[in-house]
């Protein structure tokens, strides 16, 4: 069974807000025990409360995992309490951003294996992608705990360099807010051009839910699945004329957005 090791071992979650709740919710439809799992939360939600999981007791001497979920600001303060589980068989894995291997490292014991993860906010719905890269101390049966773990809540992908979780940041980690608001922007252009603006919301939002579903499903790629709905000359193609613009088009004002992002998130790191 996946989660074997975790059912005899226990593990522990630090922090149960949303994200923490989601990955929650996942392991125990994946039949990871109730009672396997404890959490550390000063402010539970009704629903964790009633999961059956452990909370804000005495924690296993020497859990399977131990998940750092908290918000990177409150790290400081909450790993104190964990470093007795440092420098032994417990896997650490954190999806705080932000907080290098190196600083893990230094705050629970330079023999502990430690993985850095980068999930978004789709993982809600089981719909987000998690970017994992891990410390030399990370074995590979490790690294496939940690994939079957988070992905209850979406795919997962192996980064090769930890530099390159600043790039993941400001591109999956962010990525959610940018899609975002490109349906407001859709929906005020609609409303522009004469649409109610309920009316012009309702079809921005379904516009961009079936374009993902599309591009979720099709074997043809992103650049083809756009060729496939530009018509020569037609209306599709009048817009893509702007939007593709080598200057002034949604490319270039992209790479700025993603290049602002990953700059923020190395400031962050510092």
């Amino acid at each position: 069974m996946e989660f074997d090791q975790i059912a005899r071992n226990g593990m522990v979650l630090l922090g149960c807000g949303k994200m923490g709740s989601a990955m929650l919710a996942g392991w125990l439809a994946r039949g990871v025990p109730a009672k396997s799992v404890h959490i550390i939360d000063p402010n539970p939600s009704d629903w964790v409360r009633n999961t059956g999981a452990h909370l804000n007791g005495e924690l296993p001497a020497a859990p399977a995992v131990a998940i750092l979920a908290v918000k990177p600001q409150m790290m400081g303060d909450a790993l104190p309490g964990l470093q007795a589980l440092g420098n032994g068989t417990t896997l650490f894995i954190s999806i705080a951003a932000g907080t290098s291997l190196a600083r893990f490292s230094q705050a629970l014991g330079h023999d502990t294996p430690i993985i850095r993860a980068m999930p978004n906010t789709p993982a809600a719905v089981g719909c987000g992608i998690t970017a994992l890269i891990g410390n030399d101390k990370v074995s590979q049966a490790h690294m496939e705990l940690a994939e079957g773990l988070l992905a209850a809540v979406g795919a997962t992908v192996r980064l090769e360099d930890e530099s390159q979780m600043d790039a993941v940041t400001a591109l999956s980690g962010s990525g959610p807010a940018y899609v975002f608001h490109m349906i407001e922007a859709m929906a005020q252009a609609g409303t522009d051009a004469g649409l109610a603006p309920d009316l012009a919301m309702q079809l921005a939002r379904a516009t961009v839910i079936g374009a993902g579903q599309l591009a979720a499903g099709a074997d043809e790629t992103a650049e083809q699945l756009r060729i496939n709905v530009t018509s020569p000359k037609g209306t599709t193609a009048a817009a893509l004329e702007v939007l593709m613009d080598a200057d002034t088009g949604l490319s270039p004002l992209m790479a700025r957005a993603v290049a602002a992002a990953a700059a923020r998130s190395r400031e962050l790191a510092q």
